[in-house]
C-alpha cells in the first residue's frame, strides 16, 4: 500500500508518501517514497518537494488555504515530473494518515475518518485551538480532493498518553474542574514517543510489556516520558504543550501567579501574555537571540556568550530534573533515550543533561558513542557499565502514521 501521511499546521503541510504492508511491516522493509512541506500557506508559499533518491525542488506559488497545498502536493505525485516510483494516478494511493494533535479523552487509538469522528475531533478544538483546527481543514481537504473511495486515518498526539493513571494526569485543583471542563494532563509528541518505545524493544529484543524506559524528545517543543511496561505512565507536557521542559520558545514550567503579576506590572493581557510564553520564552528568550540550539552553541563556542550559554544550562538542567523525578518514580528504569532533532543530533547537549548522573544513577556517557550518534545513527551511547544505559534513537513519526493507516484499514490490532 502507499500511504500518504499529513501533517498540517496553522499555515503550513509536510507531507511523506511511505509504501508499507503488514508484510512490510513485519518485516520492517517499510519504504519512503517521497517528502516534502509547504510553509507560508495563505499567501506566496515555499514549497519544497523531494522523491526519495531524487534532488529537491523548491519554488515559490501562491495557495491561499490547506486545500489548495494539498492538490498541489497531489498533482506533484502523480505527475511524470516526480520521479516517484510506483505512484502514477489517484488511484496509487490507497490510504491517507493524518496527524491530529488532540484527541481528548475520548480518541485512545488511531480510528478510521468518518463523520463521527470529525466532530469528535471538533469537540476537541478548545484544547488545541492552534492546532486541530488545522488538522480539520487538511482532513476536510483530503477527503473532497481524493473522494470517500481513498479510506483516512487519523492518528492522535495525545492517544500514546490516556494510559496514565489518576496520579499522573490530574492536577491539584479543584476536582470538579476536571469534571465539568476536563483540565487534565494529555501529553503530546505521543506519537514519538511511542515509536522510540517500540524501536528500544526491537533493539534490546524484549516484549513490550517490559519495556521501562524514559524517552527524551527534545526539538523545537520538548517533552520527557516516563514509560513503564511499555505504557505511557507520565510525561512532562500537560494540558497543553506549554508545560514541562524549557523549549526553543516555549517557556516550560512557570510558577502560575507569574500571569496575574504581569498583568499589573506591565499591563499585558492574557492573550499577549500567552504570546510572551509560547513564542518569545525558553531558549529565545533566556539568550535574547535565538531558540535554536545549534545557534547557541556555536555563540557559545565562538564569542563565549554569556546568555547563550546560560540557556543552554537551564535547558539541560531542567532534562536532568525530570529525568532524576521519573527515574525515583518508576522504580525499574532501564535507559534513558534521546530523540528529535536535538536530542538525536546534537552530542554536546546529550552529555550535558547527563553531567553528574554517573554518580546519582550510574550513567556514564562513552564519549566515542556519543559523538558517533549523529545524521540518522542509532544506538547506545553510555559506558558498558552503566547501570542506567543511556541511547540515542532517531524518531520517525511518518512511518508510524503510516502503519497505523494500514492497520486501521485492515483492522488489524496494533501490537505497540
Amino acid at each position: 500500500m502507499n500511504v500518504l501521511v499529513l501533517n498540517c499546521g496553522s499555515q503550513s503541510l509536510r507531507f511523506q508518501i511511505i509504501e508499507t504492508d503488514l508484510e512490510l511491516i513485519d518485516q520492517d522493509a517499510d519504504r519512503r517514497l517521497a517528502k516534502g512541506m509547504i510553509e507560508r500557506i495563505g499567501g506566496q508559499a515555499l514549497v519544497t518537494l523531494q522523491a526519495e533518491g531524487q534532488k529537491k525542488v523548491r519554488h515559490d506559488e501562491a495557495l491561499r488555504d490547506h486545500r489548495a497545498a494539498i492538490d498541489l502536493v497531489l498533482r506533484w505525485i502523480i505527475s511524470p515530473d516526480s520521479g516517484i516510483e510506483s505512484v502514477h494516478s489517484m488511484s496509487d494511493i490507497h490510504g491517507v494518515g493524518h496527524r491530529v494533535v488532540h484527541g481528548g479523552e475520548h480518541f485512545r487509538k488511531s480510528v478510521r475518518i468518518d463523520s463521527n469522528v470529525i466532530d469528535g475531533i471538533e469537540d476537541c478544538m478548545e484544547l488545541a485551538p492552534l492546532h486541530n483546527p488545522a488538522n480539520l481543514r487538511g482532513i476536510r481537504a483530503a477527503l473532497e480532493l481524493l473522494g470517500g473511495g481513498v479510506p483516512q486515518v487519523a492518528v492522535f498526539d495525545t492517544a500514546f498518553h490516556l494510559t496514565m493513571p489518576e496520579t499522573s494526569f490530574l492536577y491539584a485543583i479543584p476536582y470538579q474542574l476536571y469534571r465539568r471542563h476536563k483540565i487534565r494532563r494529555y501529553g503530546f509528541h505521543g506519537t514519538s514517543h511511542r515509536y522510540i518505545a517500540y524501536r528500544y524493544r526491537q533493539m534490546c529484543q524484549i516484549n513490550r510489556e517490559e519495556v521501562n524506559i524514559i524517552t527524551i524528545h527534545l526539538g523545537n517543543g520538548c517533552s520527557a516520558c516516563a514509560i513503564r511496561n511499555g505504557d505511557s505512565y507520565d510525561t512532562s507536557m500537560g494540558f497543553t504543550p506549554l508545560e514541562g521542559l524549557l523549549m526553543g520558545t516555549r517557556s516550560g514550567d512557570i510558577d502560575p501567579s507569574i500571569i496575574e503579576f504581569l498583568t499589573h506590572k506591565e499591563g499585558m493581557t492574557l492573550r499577549e501574555i500567552d504570546t510572551i510564553l509560547n513564542k518569545q520564552s525558553g531558549l529565545l528568550g533566556i539568550s535574547g537571540l535565538t531558540g535554536d540550539m545549534r545557534d547557541l552553541l556555536d555563540e557559545e563556542a565562538e564569542n563565549q556568550d554569556r546568555r547563550s550559554r546560560l540557556a543552554i544550562e537551564i535547558f539541560c538542567r531542567r532534562v536532568r530534573k525530570y529525568i532524576g523525578a521519573y527515574y525515583a518514580d518508576m522504580g525499574n528504569t532501564q535507559a534513558i533515550v534521546f530523540t528529535g532533532g536535538i536530542g538525536e543530533n546534537s552530542p554536546v547537549v546529550r552529555q550535558r543533561i547527563c553531567n553528574g548522573l554517573d554518580a546519582s544513577l550510574g550513567l556514564t556517557i562513552d564519549h566515542d558513542r556519543n559523538t558517533d550518534a549523529v545524521d540518522g545513527h542509532t544506538g547506545l551511547i553510555s559506558t558498558d557499565d552503566s547501570t542506567l544505559a543511556a541511547y540515542a534513537i532517531p524518531t520517525n513519526e511518518e512511518l508510524l502514521i503510516a502503519r497505523d493507516t494500514v492497520r486501521v484499514i485492515k483492522d488489524v490490532p496494533r501490537r505497540w
